[in-house]
């Protein structure tokens, strides 16, 4: 077996990467940066230059070749090869059958999102939790607050519950499975609301690459508009968040069709850290253009 430094490796997997019709965006958005994820994953190594030298056991160099040939095969999310994602500097447990953490939301929340929010923050929700990342996060960013997440699907729910012990936080994030397109109550109001829901539109879902359709198809579609679920999240926000709380949204693409049906909600669309699009905030106080009813009155 040829003998590798980090940096050698690197560039072999990456030359494979860009020799083969791959699709990005599950925690890289390029060849280079997934053969350094691929490489420095598998080698324990951190992210940072002075490790490029070092030289490489036989042992993962073979393990980084086969996820290599894995990745270019298969088509598959390197996430669900390694069964681990680094999103937000934080190690996740991720699985095949579960949406790859990747949303905006997390890097827009490190922010603090200080003017929107009421002081302190105590009581945080979040929607259509998968894996648990934003919530997770959120409990970071948030060390007083407990957070609540909720999730629909069994198989996310046990990848969720273990993140949450793993990191520690079993006493502060706690699940629930609840189906949001239904009536959801809560013993307490919310500060703070998070939702990451599927809301690929159903033109969008035909022209998906392989390595998205490698996802569930129930985490991402979201009817012919792309607004199936995140319609009926609006809907309830007034019996969920507290007077002065904000609602923190995803939708992607979606976004257009979101203020055709809305168009008297005023939503702001702030610009996202590292890019992306679709994200968008809502305070309780707005939905009384949508409801007519304010959060107090539903109290």
């Amino acid at each position: 077996m040829t003998a590798h430094t980090v940096s050698s490796l690197i560039e072999t997997v990456f030359e494979q990467f860009e020799a083969h019709d791959l699709s990005y965006g599950h925690g890289t958005d390029n060849a280079w940066d997934e053969a350094v994820a691929l490489v420095l994953g598998v080698a324990g190594e951190a992210d940072d230059r002075s490790v490029l030298e070092r030289t490489v056991s036989p042992e993962h160099i073979q393990r980084c070749l086969q996820l290599c040939h894995q990745r270019v095969e298969s088509r598959l999310p390197l996430a669900y090869l390694t069964g681990r994602c680094t999103y937000m500097g934080i190690d996740f447990a991720i699985a095949p059958g579960v949406i790859v953490p990747r949303s905006p939301i997390g890097y827009l929340l490190a922010d603090h999102l200080l003017a929107w929010l009421p002081d302190p923050v105590t009581q945080i929700l979040d929607l259509c939790s998968g894996s648990g990342c934003l919530g997770i996060i959120a409990a970071q960013l948030f060390p007083q607050a407990q957070v609540t997440l909720v999730e629909l699907d069994d198989h996310a729910i046990a990848i969720a519950r273990e993140n949450i012990h793993r990191l520690g936080l079993d006493n502060r994030v706690t699940l629930r499975k609840g189906d949001v397109t239904k009536t959801l109550s809560f013993p307490q109001r919310f500060d703070l609301v998070l939702s990451n829901p599927p809301y690929v539109d159903a033109a969008d879902m035909n022209q998906l690459p392989p390595e998205y359709l490698a996802e569930p198809h129930a985490g991402l579609a979201a009817g012919q508009d792309g607004l199936s679920i995140i319609c009926p999240i609006i809907n309830q926000l007034t019996n969920w968040l507290t007077p002065q709380g904000l609602f923190i949204g995803e939708v992607g693409a979606s976004a257009p069709a979101l203020m055709a049906r809305y168009p008297r909600l005023p939503l702001f669309w702030p610009e996202l850290p590292l890019g992306g699009e679709g994200v968008f905030l809502l305070e309780a106080s707005g939905l009384t253009f949508h409801t007519g009813t304010t959060v107090e009155d539903a109290h």
